[in-house]
C-alpha cells in the first residue's frame, strides 16, 4: 500500500511556514538534528515523535491522517 501523505514533507513544509528550522525543532523535542532529518525523509514517523513534534510546533499532525478517513 502506498503512502497518501508524506508526514515528514509536511512538517518541514509548516517549519517553513512558521519561519523555523530543523535544528530549532530538534532543540525543542530534545532530539539529534541529523536523526531529525533522517526521519522526516521518511513517509511516516512514529507516533509517539510525531505527538512531539505537535507539541513543540503546537500544530495537529495527527489531523493530516483524520483528513483521509
Amino acid at each position: 500500500m502506498s503512502h497518501l501523505i508524506h508526514i515528514g514533507d509536511i512538517i518541514r513544509e509548516e517549519l517553513a511556514k512558521d519561519k523555523r528550522s530543523i535544528t530549532w525543532l530538534a532543540e525543542k523535542i530534545y532530539h539529534d538534528r541529523s536523526s531529525l532529518c533522517k526521519l522526516l525523509k521518511k513517509p511516516s514517523i512514529d507516533t509517539k515523535l510525531l505527538l512531539d513534534i505537535s507539541k513543540a510546533m503546537k500544530f495537529d499532525f495527527f489531523s493530516c491522517y483524520s483528513k483521509l478517513l
